[in-house]
């Protein structure tokens, strides 16, 4: 099993999400998170002033799935993320060592 997480443009969430379940992910979680990469964060105009802001918006997804889908979870979210700009995000893949349904007891790829 493996956990992916990948940080995405806010305008970006629904056509990643709609791909992922495309691809057969039937469960994630979806956060709203500030960051920021390379780019180092963004000027913005307020009122005719530029600052700059140190923490960009973006989106999380989580997802846990069993290693036959991460191919296939990890190509939907590039099909749909990629903008080709600065700040389209990044995916990370971890070790996922349990899962637990909480409800049923149930374990491993069963309990995701």
């Amino acid at each position: 099993m493996k956990k992916i997480e990948a940080i995405i443009k806010p305008h970006q969430q629904e056509v990643t999400i709609d791909a992922l379940k495309a691809a057969g992910i039937q469960g994630m979680t979806v956060s709203e998170v500030k960051g920021f990469g390379r780019q180092k964060g963004q000027t913005e105009l307020y009122r005719g002033a530029e600052y700059q802001v140190d923490f960009v918006p973006k989106i999380r997804i989580d997802l846990a799935v069993d290693d036959d889908m991460v191919d296939k979870a990890v190509e939907a979210i590039l099909g749909s993320a990629r903008t080709g700009k600065i700040g389209d995000g990044k995916i990370f893949i971890l070790p996922l060592e349990e899962a637990i349904r909480v409800r049923t007891g149930e374990r491993g790829p069963e309990a995701l």
